[in-house]
């Protein structure tokens, strides 16, 4: 390949930076034009201002005691006890070794990133052949955040639907790991490896001290890991909630016009919705369009996405149905689009990236259709 010389360089650096700022003023000068610039600013810093102060530290206190639930399930050997009995489902269901099962379990209680552990781990990747140890991460991704969504669901008060959602979820995590593990079978990027039994006893460390030093131990490490969680998931809240949201609500009091308030906008994503409204309403029993926001922003942020739940609770939209299907889209996606580049690079598979990326899509698609479905057909026999 012949190399760019300096001067091609810096001819296309300048090219993209002109279309940065031609799009950068397209979107703000259209949204100010409509909102005017002032109230433009001034809903964007009271929207990310109140996103902080009432989503934000709300999600960070739950994932600082789920992390310290989840910490104490490992350190006490529950997560273990759940590997045995979930692990005769994997093969049958993911075609993954039994062993797997504590990926997903690990990713339920923390985030899709914490099979990366696992992955580099000798004693539990010597289990799989090399397209079933890429697929892991498919399957790690459905179970992602899951034990934060789900708390976070339960707490407004729709925890039998949030458990619908998790089914749903795992129905489209079978769905992107198969159909990753069949697109890439064949692959010559994959490296051969010879598939042996290894020291499952030796994938979590056990902890030596007494119980209670143990116990304190646990519940301060995993409150200290879900403060870093929290952390992590500001600016996916703050910035891209802020921007979806300004793209989806209209005014507050359509009679007085834009006030500069928070949550006002102008409703992009709904109008586009709204064209093919009547394919999300077959799918996933949207009634508004609006609530196709909460499905595109799990895709860079599943703890952006919760920041808008309140939101649409306030405006109505909100009900059992529509929980499940966001529950079973926002774990089974998970951001993935913001973590799958840096997890191929770190277990080296980079090349394989498109087809991770479009088998998590497809199975996040699945797992809202399934948990809308299934929500409807348990509803005909028990109030849910």
């Amino acid at each position: 390949m012949k190399p760019i010389s300096h001067l091609q360089f810096l001819t296309r650096r300048r090219i993209e930076a002109g279309a940065f700022l031609l799009v950068f003023f397209l979107i703000f000068g259209f949204l100010g034009g409509r909102m005017g610039t002032a109230n433009l600013i001034n809903t964007i810093m009271a929207t990310a201002y109140d996103l902080l102060i009432k989503t934000v530290f709300y999600i960070m206190a739950i994932t600082v005691l789920s992390g310290a639930l989840s910490r104490l399930l490992i350190e006490f050997g529950v997560v273990r006890l759940l590997e045995y009995l979930f692990s005769p489902l994997m093969r049958p269901i993911y075609n993954l070794p039994g062993v797997a099962a504590l990926g997903g379990i690990m990713t339920f209680f923390s985030d899709n990133p914490a099979i990366i552990g696992l992955l580099k781990d000798k004693n539990f990747n010597r289990y799989f052949k090399p397209y079933q140890l890429v697929s892991l991460t498919n399957f790690g991704t459905a179970f992602g955040m899951g034990l934060v969504v789900l708390t976070f669901m339960a707490s407004l008060g729709y925890f039998k639907a949030a458990l619908i959602g998790v089914v749903g979820a795992a129905f489209g995590g079978m769905i992107s790991t198969r159909l990753m593990q069949r697109s890439i079978r064949n692959s010559p990027f994959l490296r051969e490896s010879k598939v042996e039994k290894g020291a499952t006893d030796k994938i979590i460390l056990k902890k030596e001290g007494t119980i209670f030093l143990r116990f304190l131990n646990a519940i301060l490490d995993g409150g200290k890991t879900g403060v870093e969680l929290g952390l992590t998931i500001i600016p996916g809240v703050l910035i891209i909630s802020t921007m979806v949201m300004i793209l989806t609500f209209g005014p507050s009091n359509p009679a007085v016009g834009y006030q500069g308030l928070a949550y006002e906008g102008v409703k992009v994503l709904p109008w586009l919705a709204s064209k093919v409204n009547w394919l999300f309403e077959g799918l996933f029993g949207f009634q508004h369009p609006e609530l196709i926001a909460f499905p595109i922003t799990s895709l860079g942020a599943v703890g952006a996405a919760l920041g808008l739940v309140k939101q649409f609770i306030a405006s109505g939209f909100i009900n059992g149905g529509v929980v499940a299907v966001f529950t079973a889209m926002g774990m089974c996606w998970s951001g993935f689009l913001s973590t799958y580049t840096a997890m191929y690079d770190s277990i080296g598979y980079r090349g394989l990236l498109s087809k991770g990326l479009l088998a998590q899509t497809i199975g996040g698609i699945c797992a809202g259709i399934f948990a809308h479905w299934l929500y409807v057909l348990i509803s005909l026999f028990v109030t849910l």
